[in-house]
């Protein structure tokens, strides 16, 4: 995996966990056993026992091998790995951007920036060497029409990053739409090899926004994790209001933003187009609105 960060410093991992998913990915036992990890019950299974108290056993090698401060974090004693990972930054951690024709991330992650091609084109957009369709990533073809010629905005969440995300914008929610799939890795190995953003578990609703249009909010699960937890159905929500969080894996945040609607910042495409993910924190700017 390669990203950069907003002042250009660039990190490139290859730790025994992306050696080891590439491996499955790729080679041929591995995949055998791919088809069974990635089978819903099998992160549903790991969740449960990650909710159980003498998983937190497992905390502080975690800590240690991922150097996380806790000192950000809400002083409490966990009763399980999952309540760790699901713990909550104290108030000020995050600086959340105070333009409010700011389009602000929702959430820490690494984040790529693709344009969408019209319905003619198919409405298609490419993530590394895989093709999508907005139609194959909502079900829906006359959702997918409301976002040609826009932006979709994919943020990837890694064990080590902030699980919860918020709204980014004032605005009026839809009820929530769950699309049942399965739980691959969200590591761009996994990406290379199978459509994983249209094949996992995910959760979206709509956003009418005060400054962007329409924005659809996407949660995708991951392998391992056993839960994508949205607090709300349809109502009124507040800028950076937290939305909901994950529970253990790795994970993604989607935004699906329409023509017109936003400018993205520069760097954030131009990472893009040279193959890095961008490093961004939840309130940071992303972008402006365009109307």
């Amino acid at each position: 995996m390669k990203y950069i960060d907003r002042d250009g410093k660039i990190t490139i991992e290859n730790s025994a966990q992306d050696r080891l998913l590439r491996w499955l990915y790729t080679h041929r036992t591995g995949r055998l056993a791919i088809r069974m990890l990635i089978r819903p019950g099998v992160s549903k299974m790991a969740g449960r026992l990650l909710n159980q108290r003498w998983s937190t056993c497992l905390i502080g090698p975690f800590v240690r091998s991922n150097h996380i401060d806790m000192s950000c974090y809400e002083k409490t004693r966990y009763h399980s790995y999952n309540e760790f990972f699901t713990r909550k930054l104290k108030d000020g951690q995050r600086n959340i951007e105070e333009d409010e024709e700011a389009l602000i991330s929702p959430c820490d992650g690494k984040l790529s920036v693709y344009p969408i091609g019209s319905m003619e084109e198919q409405d298609e957009f490419w993530i590394k060497n895989t093709r999508y369709t907005v139609k194959s990533l909502l079900r829906s073809e006359a959702l997918a029409k409301y976002y040609e010629g826009g932006y979709i905005c994919i943020f990837r969440l890694t064990v080590d990053d902030y699980h919860r995300y918020c709204y980014v914008d004032d605005g009026t929610k839809s009820e929530n739409r769950y699309i049942r799939g399965v739980f691959h890795t969200v590591n761009p190995t996994a990406g290379d090899v199978f459509p994983i953003y249209k094949e996992n578990t995910r959760e979206y609703s709509l956003l009418q926004s005060r400054h962007f249009k329409t924005v659809l909010m996407m949660e995708v699960g991951a392998l391992m994790v056993g839960r994508i937890t949205n607090y709300h159905g349809a109502c009124d929500v507040r800028r950076a209001q937290e939305k909901g969080r994950f529970e253990f894996g790795g994970s993604t945040v989607i935004l699906l933003l329409q023509k017109d609607a936003v400018r993205i910042d520069e760097d954030l495409l131009e990472n893009t187009r040279k193959g890095f993910e961008t490093y961004v924190k939840l309130g940071e700017k992303i972008g402006s609105s365009a109307l």
